[in-house]
């Protein structure tokens, strides 16, 4: 299954009572893919705020996506926790719902070890017969999916890619040495274009939501050959790659890139605590990025 190069793991929009915006958020995956060119998007990841939407949102979310989308591009279901058996059963209430990939974060806060992440993914993959997609950030969870591990992973049919967040060495890594067709995706935009000079296949994006054009110009630069003109574009968008996520200190996501989308003139309300909206400084620092 192809999901595209460009992945934009989207935001939950909210209403003023921070309640799903279920009209909004129809328009949004609208704006992703025929303004901002995505390929897929991955609907209830951590960027749409994941930890606190609930089980019934999330289910909600897979059953408006996968009608909306209507088999125009590819639903990709956040459906990882750090409980294997919830992850099995929130796994296969979505593949029964229709969407075409799961998006599986490496469990955080109880640290398995790397044969304990092995058999947490290689469960939930032999739950479902749709794809999986593998998650590694260890700067949110605490652990990192070596690369053998995910080599590993990757001999399992139903595997198929990863989004990696660990850095370049790890990738290439991963990129030598996965099962013929696995493909790696950087979570990381800033490194977007660095990971396909070493073999990535695209990128699961946040910055999507506001330079996906822009994004997909330098990603279809790179692949024709011309890298001067992608590193000149991906120059030029590395200011707004890293202010999303410090503006001008860490902020956590996706507060910032809902602010940059309520500049742009969509709506998508503000993010559930324990996150916060951004602060007027904040604020005035994103502005500064798009003048």
């Amino acid at each position: 299954m192809d999901f595209g190069r460009l992945i934009t793991a989207m935001v939950t929009p909210f209403d003023d009572n921070l309640q799903v915006d279920w009209k909004r958020f129809t328009e949004l995956l609208d704006y992703l893919i025929e303004e901002q060119q995505s390929d897929s998007v991955v609907v209830a990841g951590t960027t749409g705020e994941s930890p606190t939407v609930t089980e019934e949102e999330k289910l909600k979310l897979f059953e408006a996506a996968v009608k909306h989308a209507a088999g125009r591009y590819k639903i990709i279901a956040g459906t990882g926790s750090n409980d294997t058996a919830h992850s099995i059963h929130l796994s296969q209430a979505a593949e029964k719902l229709g969407v075409d990939a799961l998006l599986l974060v490496a469990p955080y806060y109880n640290r398995p070890s790397q044969e304990g992440l092995y058999q947490h993914f290689k469960a939930i993959a032999e739950s479902v017969k749709i794809p999986v997609i593998l998650y590694n950030v260890p700067g949110r969870t605490g652990v990192n999916i070596d690369a053998s591990t995910t080599i590993r992973l990757s001999q399992i049919p139903n595997i198929v890619a990863t989004k990696d967040c660990a850095g370049t060495d790890q990738l290439t890594q991963i990129v030598s040495g996965a099962a013929e067709g696995f493909k790696v995706y950087s979570g990381d935009d800033s490194a977007a274009l660095p990971a396909m000079s070493v073999g990535a296949h695209g990128i699961v994006s946040v910055a999507s939501h506001v330079i996906g054009k822009e994004m997909q110009s330098m990603i279809n630069y790179y692949l024709q050959g011309n890298v001067q003109e992608a590193a000149r574009l991906h120059g030029k968008s590395l200011p707004v790659f890293r202010g999303l996520f410090n503006c001008p200190h860490p902020v956590p996501n996706p507060a910032p890139v809902k602010y940059a989308l309520k500049r742009r003139g969509f709506q998508v309300g503000g993010v559930r605590l324990p996150l916060l909206n951004v602060t007027e400084e904040e604020g005035r620092f994103i502005d500064s990025l798009f003048e």
